[in-house]
């Protein structure tokens, strides 16, 4: 790993990391339209049920296809994406690859049976810079293992 970086792209990793972040924070507030900005408008958007097939669940390939894939949140009483560590895994000016962990955590309450599901996550992310701003030009999720409680 080199010694130092230059401000410019420090700049770059903080505003690629907070674009992760901000995924979460808008999937756990419902905030779909801001989720979707995250995302160029030729995005490719792909989720891998089972990390150990390679053959996806589901592939998308705008930015407005994901907003059906957002919305399927709202059928959880709340949700809470913690996001784990995120590396960069290469960086150029205008377009950077990266990967990370989440525990997304998905509550169903049904009168007064609550139940927690817990979905263990990987991202692959490859971003674009458009316009000055960092953006997912394609997200690969892969779901590793579901626990699944009674509260």
């Amino acid at each position: 790993m080199q010694a130092s970086i230059s401000q410019a792209e420090a700049a770059d990793r903080v505003a690629i990391r907070d674009v992760v972040d901000r995924y979460a924070y808008c999937a756990d507030r419902r905030d779909a339209q801001a989720q979707m900005a995250l995302f160029t408008p030729d995005t490719h958007f792909v989720v891998f049920m089972d990390a150990k097939n390679a053959t996806p669940t589901q592939e998308l390939t705008s930015r407005e296809a994901l907003a059906p894939v957002f919305a399927d949140l709202n059928k959880y009483a709340a949700t809470f994406h913690f996001m784990g560590q995120y590396t960069i895994f290469s960086l150029n000016p205008n377009e950077a690859t990266g990967g990370g962990y989440c525990l997304a955590h998905h509550l169903t309450v049904d009168g007064d049976q609550r139940r927690m599901m817990i979905a263990t996550l990987r991202y692959h992310d490859t971003f674009a810079k458009i316009g000055g701003a960092w953006l997912f030009a394609e997200r690969l999720l892969y779901v590793d293992w579901i626990e699944e409680r009674t509260l």
